[in-house]
Formats: structure tokens, sequence, C-alpha cells
């Protein structure tokens, strides 16, 4: 089971949340939300495996991301 720890607004955004996640050992999903057809525009949503959750946050706090 996965868990949404952060919804980006940009893709460079969350593509440096992933990175920063994935430094750290985590393992990641990134999914487009509310994209409109042709999968241009949206959030990005980005989830770890439901057990890590907390920790992945608290690694985003340490680094100034907020949820």
């Amino acid at each position: 089971m996965w868990k949404v720890v952060y919804i980006a607004q940009t893709k460079e955004n969350a593509q440096e949340i992933q990175e920063l996640l994935t430094n750290n050992g985590f393992l990641i999903q990134m999914n487009v939300a509310g994209a409109k057809k042709g999968g241009q525009g949206g959030a990005y949503e980005i989830s770890v495996p439901y057990s890590e959750a907390e920790d992945a946050y608290e690694v985003l706090c340490e680094n100034r991301f907020r949820a």
C-alpha cells in the first residue's frame, strides 16, 4: 500500500522531491493528478510505501518541503 507524502505543482519540483527521497533510500511512485486529456498540466503526487511515509515526511520537512 502506498501513501502520498507530497503534491508538487510542477514537474521540476516533483523531480526535485523524487531525487531527494530516492537519495535517502525511499521507493517512490509519481503520478500525475488532475491532468487534462493528453496528460498536460495537473499536479504530481509523490507516494512512498505506507510503512515509510512518516520517515519520508521527516526528510521532506528537514529539507524545507511542506505538504
